[in-house]
């Protein structure tokens, strides 16, 4: 019997670890679909992602936009990674200078858009047996200054990876710690980026966890990459 190709739908994947982890599936064979905001950037990254790519570029907050995703992963999917995320306010605020309204807009992209994401791909990911990737963050479990309202938009997306994973127990679930790397975001942050591993190194961990269909849970990219 003719084997099927996965495929992987990857929000975020004109740069950073998006595209890091687009180019580790690319070169297994995956067939891929993925998005950004920058339609240009989205381009470019997607040549590098062999030729069994279809690129969406648009917002996945845009709920036209995640009916497009849908649309193009079709009947079959075999991994959705939610990587696609906003800061918020930067400079970061403390709690109490916190814009409420930004704060909604980080809660848009980091929390409702991936569960919306989810509901829209759940029937493909279910034919499949798949498995569902939401990057999450230290900052969702520390109590680091300043990164209140991102880290609690990433706290707010873990336990909504905790309880589908109970609801879902087909599919494999994981909310993965990639930790700092090498990216606009964490420079955008205020934080040395340069000092930071590339997003290379946290997408080969991550790469393990999807090729060895390790237990539904939180894992971080630095205990992965340990476990080689």
């Amino acid at each position: 019997m003719k084997s099927v190709r996965k495929t992987a739908l990857i929000t975020g994947a004109s740069r950073g670890l998006g595209r890091a982890l687009a180019r580790e599936l690319s070169r297994d064979g995956w067939a891929l679909v993925v998005d950004a905001r920058d339609a240009d950037a989205l381009r470019a990254a997607s040549a590098g992602f062999g030729a069994a790519v279809t690129a969406v570029p648009g917002d996945v907050a845009d709920p036209e936009h995640r009916a497009a995703l849908a649309g193009a992963v079709g009947g079959g999917l075999d991994l959705l990674v939610n990587n696609a995320g906003t800061l918020g306010t930067t400079p970061l605020p403390r709690l109490a200078d916190q814009p409420i309204s930004d704060l909604a807009d980080a809660y848009a992209t980091n929390v409702l858009a991936p569960l919306a994401l989810i509901q829209a791909v759940l029937p493909a990911l279910r034919e499949r047996r798949g498995a569902i990737l939401n990057i999450t963050s230290d900052a969702a479990v520390e109590n680091y200054p300043t990164w209140g309202g991102y880290g609690s938009s990433k706290a707010a997306l873990e336990q909504l990876s905790n309880v589908l994973a109970a609801e879902e127990p087909d599919l494999a679930v994981w909310w993965a710690d990639p930790g700092e790397m090498r990216t606009g975001m964490l420079r955008a942050a205020g934080e040395d980026a340069d000092a930071a591993p590339p997003p290379e190194e946290a997408a080969a961990a991550l790469h393990r966890l999807i090729a060895d269909r390790l237990p539904s849970g939180r894992h971080r990219a630095s205990d992965l990459a340990g476990a080689r």
